[in-house]
């Protein structure tokens, strides 16, 4: 307090009997006695403060100095709002506590309006988005008679501004009135796709708040959140794959240049498992043209095989994605999916150039080996003799035992193709008359056309 005085007596020295409020002139306590004041003001309202005895800061301070020197300090506002969360908190007279309530309101609305020259007096600033957190928050919970409209639109307001950097409690805030808006009026399209873009940001914005935070309890409450987000959204009924086809579908061609709006519809009709709807294949395909990626393009080809079984068009993006795909090992993978689909449609000479694709990017993909056994089994007559027409089964052996040798992964299942397709080689009797025996290599022509050994 002795601090204050002095202060107060240097500035009243120095501008004479001039007084004029700071709320006027914008300075930050004042001129003159009005300057005395208000830091005397500020000296007993915070020692109230730091007792806990709410009622007189509030009464003995901090009202004149709130009101005449908006400027004076950051904490008249971090206090103000200490003071009328107490205030309200005890009170149980209806129009007091609305007094203090729309106050509290007041105190945030004036350290918005003041924030730039407020933040000039502390070192780390503090952001818009923070307090209107803070202000939707208080809204809510320290309000007789909230209205939807109004929460909804501090909010909204909050999440815009504060992004990943939103406290978790204000994205429980927004999806629980954004869902509470659109059941009151499930007719209004607006609210519907509005609660749906709440969903998409409370749920990316909480996962990104998440990886800041170190705090047990903050991360507790955080992962209740996360939850009930989700909830919220399911439990609102605000979508299904018929709802969101209808709402979207219309939408896509004029919108097909804006990626972050196709991501979105992506997005979300993915939560609901929509794959099969046309707005999703038409917003994949458009956000694949704006921006295409290997997983992208690999997306769109499970898509076409899955949803439509098209494995034409299935494989056209499953080429895109290998010339996209710059790891020699993830382009093995990738060739042995196109394998494994030309297999299943009986092309298979696609199917053999597809597996030895794979093979030339990665000679351990013993799952490629496997799929050049099976087609050599497929394609195994060569030979109008029984006996040598059965020697085919030879090089699938082959194929089998050197996907074993160098992936073991694949152990087990080639182990077990060994087994069923040597009961289809010759027995060594049946070769005699052609003056083979064991450890002879052999020419097995046609379509497999490669040399393998006699066992």
């Amino acid at each position: 307090m002795k601090k204050i005085a002095l202060v107060a007596l240097a500035v009243l020295s120095a501008s004479g009997v001039y007084a004029q409020k700071g709320v006027e002139d914008g300075s930050r306590y004042g001129q003159g006695e009005d300057s005395i004041n208000t830091l005397r003001y500020m000296s007993i309202y915070t020692e109230y403060v730091k007792t806990e005895n709410y009622k007189d800061a509030y009464e003995q301070g901090w009202k004149e100095v709130f009101r005449d020197a908006p400027l004076a300090s950051v904490s008249t506002y971090t206090n103000g709002v200490k003071i009328l969360h107490a205030l309200y908190k005890a009170e149980t007279d209806a129009e007091l506590k609305a007094k203090y309530s729309q106050e509290l309101m007041d105190v945030y609305e004036q350290r918005i309006k003041y924030l730039d020259k407020l933040n000039l007096q502390q070192k780390t600033p503090t952001s818009e988005g923070e307090i209107m957190g803070s202000y939707a928050h208080d809204y809510l919970s320290y309000n007789p008679k909230p209205t939807v409209a109004k929460a909804y639109e501090l909010l909204r307001k909050a999440v815009d501004l504060s992004k990943g950097a939103t406290q978790y409690y204000v994205l429980d805030d927004l999806m629980r009135i954004s869902a509470q808006r659109f059941k009151a009026k499930k007719d209004n399209e607006e609210y519907r796709e509005a609660l749906m873009q709440d969903y998409l940001d409370c749920s990316q914005y909480i996962d990104e708040f998440i990886l800041t935070q170190t705090n047990e309890k903050v991360l507790e409450q955080s992962a209740k959140t996360k939850d009930n987000i989700d909830a919220n959204f399911v439990n609102s009924g605000a979508a299904d794959c018929e709802t969101l086809q209808d709402i979207y579908g219309p939408k896509i061609e004029a919108n097909k240049s804006d990626v972050e709006y196709l991501n979105k519809v992506v997005r979300l009709m993915s939560i609901f498992d929509c794959r099969s709807s046309d707005a999703y294949f038409q917003a994949a395909e458009y956000a694949h043209q704006l921006s295409p990626s290997v997983q992208t393009a690999k997306s769109l080809g499970a898509l076409y095989l899955q949803q439509r079984d098209d494995a034409t068009k299935a494989i056209e993006y499953y080429e895109q994605a290998v010339e996209l795909e710059e790891n020699k090992l993830a382009k093995a993978d990738i060739y042995q999916t196109m394998a494994s689909i030309w297999l299943s449609k009986e092309n298979y000479d696609k199917s053999r150039s597809c597996a030895n694709k794979a093979i030339a990017n990665n000679p351990n993909k013993g799952a490629a080996y496997i799929l050049l056994a099976q087609l050599y089994a497929i394609k195994h007559h060569w030979n109008n003799e029984p006996a040598l027409d059965q020697c085919a089964y030879f090089a699938v052996l082959d194929k089998l035992e050197q996907a074993r040798r160098v992936d073991s992964s694949v152990a087990d299942k080639a182990n077990e193709l060994i087994r069923e397709y040597s009961k289809q080689c010759p027995k060594p009797e049946d070769l005699f008359m052609f003056s083979l025996k064991e450890g002879q290599k052999l020419e097995i022509k046609g379509w497999i056309n490669e040399t393998t050994t006699i066992r």
